[in-house]
């Protein structure tokens, strides 16, 4: 048995306000291209098929078609899952008749546990799922956490084991130890919700969605393809691709790395610098770019400049912070005549003018003080 491992499309999904319905397709034909050139038996898809549970017209179009093309034109058996972006109703529109052209598309949980045979494997495919779910068919109130409802779940899957034939689950959650990145929906709390890998250990593989990066689970058994596409800052340093799995003796594992229309790319430099053709020239400004402005600065109508050259632009920040600037409230000063000023304040304490006398004593005064300035 040699298959294809994908999962974490995210079919809809935007990258910071930027649609990346064309970056999808561009990588989705490229898994085609592989399950043809690998010469595969069947291709799984462990959830997150839509980035939403009500997903955009074209976001369904883009699946759609790649399903008649994958499965009615090019033959390929797929084996797939809903994962937590997606409705598992509106999911399983369709599904009584896809199993008849090998199109196997399980959303419910309660069909998990009836295994399907493929050559000389057994197929388990297990959809996101809440507690609750395993809390109700199990009749089981102790049933809180998702590792509780695997521990039931693993053992009446492997009463339908067939001894003769491999035992492959596909599933949709996280296992303890994995390392996760900001676009994945958290689906646990303080990380008790996450299954221990020693559970898995029944399976002769574990076809995993959820986690985005490929190399966030190291066990023998168990891998996560990761999402075909990076989807946030996190996972720029990431290696975007699907696994081939083969399980006709020992299991074998090969990693395909996919290339994006567009890459995720960081720049630090000057304001002045990012305008200077000698400098963009050297980078392919199509791509999504986070910039680190090193100019301190204010600069007016910097977004607008900026786009003009960097069409993808994912944010700005100042790499050396920024100056404050400080406006001080500006007090017009009038400057008034001494002499007058004595007169007002001695009229305003005692309600009297000054003499003649008492005025002539305040001109000497003042003029001397004046000359000793």
């Amino acid at each position: 048995m040699r298959f294809l491992h994908t999962a974490d499309w995210h079919i809809g999904k935007k990258l910071q306000g930027y649609d990346l319905i064309e970056d999808q397709k561009y990588v989705l034909a490229q898994i085609l291209e592989i399950a043809k050139e690998e010469e595969v038996d069947a291709i799984v898809i462990a959830g997150d098929l839509y980035d939403r549970s009500v997903p955009a017209v074209d976001a369904i179009e883009v699946f759609n078609e790649l399903m008649v093309e994958w499965n009615l034109h090019e033959k390929f058996p797929i084996f797939a899952i809903s994962g937590n972006h997606d409705s598992n109703i509106r999911l399983s529109a369709g599904t009584p008749w896809f199993s008849h052209s090998n199109y196997f598309l399980q959303t419910r949980f309660e069909e998990s546990f009836q295994p399907i045979e493929f050559k000389n494997s057994q197929f388990f495919l297990l959809p996101y799922f809440e507690p609750i779910a395993a809390r109700i068919y199990f009749e089981d109130d102790t049933i809180k956490t998702i590792q509780q409802a695997i521990e039931k779940v693993v053992d009446r899957m492997q009463e339908a084991f067939d001894s003769n034939k491999k035992h492959i689950l596909i599933s949709h959650f996280c296992v303890m130890g994995s390392t996760k990145s900001d676009s994945e929906t958290k689906i646990e709390v303080g990380g008790l919700d996450a299954v221990p890998g020693e559970l898995l250990e029944p399976f002769d593989y574990v076809g995993l969605g959820h986690l985005h990066n490929k190399s966030a689970l190291h066990q023998k058994n168990a891998r996560y393809s990761g999402s075909p596409l990076k989807f946030s800052l996190s996972e720029i340093n990431q290696q975007k691709g699907v696994w081939i799995v083969d399980l006709e003796e020992e299991l074998s594992l090969t990693f395909r790395e996919l290339t994006p229309l567009f890459e995720i790319e960081e720049i630090t430099a000057t304001f002045k610098e990012l305008l200077d053709p000698t400098f963009y020239q050297k980078i392919n400004r199509e791509n999504y770019v986070q910039i680190y402005l090193e100019d301190r600065t204010i600069i007016p109508n910097m977004m607008n400049q900026l786009r003009k050259i960097y069409p993808r632009i994912l944010g700005v920040e100042r790499s050396n912070g920024r100056e404050v600037q400080v406006k001080r409230n500006s007090k017009k000063v009038v400057t008034k005549d001494p002499q007058k000023l004595v007169q007002g304040f001695f009229k305003e304490m005692t309600n009297e003018e000054l003499t003649e006398k008492q005025n002539q004593w305040l001109t000497e005064t003042l003029q001397e003080l004046t000359e000793t300035e």
